[in-house]
């Protein structure tokens, strides 16, 4: 790996856009683009880190599952001509009149990508419900380039310990296939006990553009405000 430039160094190319920022925000936001000279070098080493997992362990049961043409298949036959899977469990259970909005915002956002994405691997969206009913919503939504299929039975959702006597989780997973069979690749494990102070429990760094865009902002993400399904 190349050596890396010291950022006192970088952030001397800094070329303000605008006209009369005082010597205070000139200082801050030197400061700040340091901090995101190393945050980048921080995410560059965890993606090296995770791609570096050794092999996790072969998913031995044989989950079933119901695609959008109504076929029953099993989780080998979702990676299509693909060696990984990313498949993202929503919260859309049969008991739900309509799905989670922060499941939807989550597929979202995703979805104007999932064309570009799947040229590289494959990516699902498992669900309870009905995979008709899971099309009707995105078809609502307009969403074009998002595949979903229904878990048949529970045993998925069980395991992955998605099912709880309060309702039910979402859960992002990747697989992988190799010439043993599938394995977990990685699974998100940041659980609620794992939140900070004052902060949801949450994916770092996000996926979903909503949390990264209000980031930017002055205000940041509000503290108790979440995306709706109509507003």
């Amino acid at each position: 790996m190349a050596s890396l430039k010291p950022v006192a160094d970088l952030v001397t190319h800094r070329k303000p856009r605008f006209p009369g920022e005082s010597a205070a925000y000139r200082d801050a936001r030197t400061a700040l683009l340091a901090e995101e000279i190393e945050f980048r070098r921080h995410m560059t080493r965890l993606v090296e880190q995770r791609r570096s997992l050794p092999p996790g362990p072969l998913i031995e049961k044989d989950y079933r599952f119901r695609d959008e043409q109504g076929f029953e298949v099993g989780l080998s036959d979702l990676f299509g001509d693909k060696d990984a899977l990313v498949a993202y469990f929503w919260m859309y259970g049969p008991e739900r009149e309509r799905p989670c909005p922060m499941c939807t915002n989550w597929i979202g956002s995703v979805d104007g990508n999932a064309a570009d994405i799947k040229q590289r691997v494959a990516y699902k969206i498992f669900g309870r419900s009905p995979v008709e009913r899971q099309f009707a919503f995105a078809q609502e939504r307009g969403w074009r380039d998002t595949d979903f299929v229904q878990t048949v039975g529970d045993d998925y959702a069980n395991d992955l310990g998605l099912l709880t006597p309060d309702g039910e989780y979402p859960a992002l997973v990747v697989f992988r296939k190799d010439g043993e069979g599938i394995r977990l690749f990685w699974m998100s494990e940041m659980t609620g006990e794992m939140g900070d102070p004052g902060q949801d429990p949450r994916d770092a760094p996000d996926i979903a553009a909503l949390w990264s865009i209000l980031d930017l902002t002055p205000d940041g993400r509000p503290a108790n405000w979440y995306p709706k399904l109509r507003y």
